[in-house]
């Protein structure tokens, strides 16, 4: 049990400093601006849910496929890695929004290549759309598709997905899983709700250096843990 709550802690914590002010924060709190909340939450939501399952999932296999030993050693070095590179960033990484600005461009460039300015028009039509739509096809609409490949696809060779894999890897998969979806819920709600305002009062350079030091601090304690 020991071991779920420790894999649930970290996995926790380092989903939730790594998602804050992550690209797929900021594109969930532009999408809730432009679509209905529910949709762009169910959508990013799933999307990061399916990741850190099937990042879990590779973790949890890693073991089998080389030595726990070896297995325990690729994730300390994952740790200190991560830890040293979110350093840099929160050190040498110049402006609070850079991601925050990437992010709102490229949403902006596909939203007006996609008629954007139309939608305020058509809003009437589609609210009475959905009204006559069963429950569960809203989920399936191009909406929640666009916020599911958005965050799926941000999420891929991630540090955040990456720390998964190594902590799956070294600790209790469920507790990780379980750690992971409630993180990355709690990041995604806050985004949704919070909005682009919100995201554009986080402090990047913070959230890096906190990050930075949680992933050391994690390498520290797999080094100093024996191998059993």
């Amino acid at each position: 049990m020991s071991s779920v709550v420790q894999g649930f802690t970290k996995s926790l914590a380092m989903t939730v400093l790594s998602e804050i002010g992550d690209k797929t924060f900021f594109a969930a709190a532009i999408l809730a601006m432009r679509y209905p909340r529910r949709l762009v939450l169910s959508g990013c939501l799933s999307a990061l849910i399916v990741m850190t399952i099937l990042s879990a999932l590779v973790g949890w296999a890693a073991p089998n496929l080389i030595s726990r030993k070896w297995a325990h050693h690729v994730t300390t070095l994952l740790f200190f890695g991560f830890g040293l590179w979110s350093l840099k960033d929160a050190i040498f990484e110049e402006g609070e929004s850079e991601e925050l600005a990437e992010v709102e461009a490229k949403l902006d460039a596909e939203y007006k290549a996609n008629g954007g300015s139309t939608k305020d028009s058509n809003k009437v039509n589609d609210d009475l759309k959905k009204q006559k739509r069963p429950f569960f096809t809203q989920f399936f609409s191009p909406i929640f598709l666009k916020a599911f490949s958005i965050n799926f696809f941000g999420e891929v060779g991630d540090k955040s997905q990456l720390a998964t894999i190594g902590l799956a890897a070294d600790e209790n998969p469920f507790g990780v899983v379980l750690g992971g979806i409630i993180g990355q819920a709690i990041c995604t709600a806050v985004a949704v709700v919070g909005g682009k305002s919100l995201a554009s009062q986080i402090s990047e350079k913070v959230i890096a250096l906190s990050g930075g030091i949680l992933f050391i601090v994690f390498g520290i304690q797999s080094f100093l843990t024996p191998i059993e």
